[in-house]
């Protein structure tokens, strides 16, 4: 079994695995949240998604998320995976698994990560609508980027 807990890839998340990763006898509660992608954006149809990430750097943020929800709830453990690439209509995107002895850390954790990945993981997304694409930015859609895109260095 892979035991990396944070990890960007380029073909479907596998889900049991990130639970798998995060089961403990101590932990009463294990809470996921699945991020998929979906058809409707601001009354824009999105065909599909590209997603970009400079992976050396997304990896060191998710690890840098893992120490803080284990500062802000001890005794909880977490993995992340992303994925890159081109993204169907109900694609996943992110999983996120989050174990605690008790379900309430469990939850807050799990909603901090995603909120944290969106502002401090270098992942991009392309969005590709029916009458056009642009590059989205920064995943809180505040910083707009334009082609041509810079070179994904470091793989997968």
């Amino acid at each position: 079994m892979d035991t990396k807990r944070y990890k960007i890839v380029d073909q479907p998340i596998a889900i049991d695995e990130l639970i798998d990763k995060v089961t403990r006898p101590e932990a009463g509660a294990i809470t996921t949240f699945i991020g998929t992608v979906r058809e409707w954006t601001k009354g824009k149809r999105t065909i599909y998604l590209q997603y970009e990430a400079y992976i050396p750097m997304a990896i060191k943020m998710m690890e840098q998320i893992g120490h803080e929800i284990t500062e802000k709830w001890p005794n909880t453990e977490i993995a992340i995976t992303h994925r890159i690439g081109r993204l169907e209509i109900t694609d996943i995107a992110v999983v996120i698994a989050v174990s605690s002895p008790h379900r309430e850390a469990a939850y807050h954790a799990n909603q901090y990560a995603i909120e944290r990945i969106k502002q401090i993981v270098p992942i991009w997304k392309k969005e590709h609508w029916e009458n056009g694409e642009t590059w989205i930015g920064d995943q809180l859609e505040q910083i707009p980027y334009h082609d041509p895109w810079p070179t994904n260095e470091g793989g997968i």
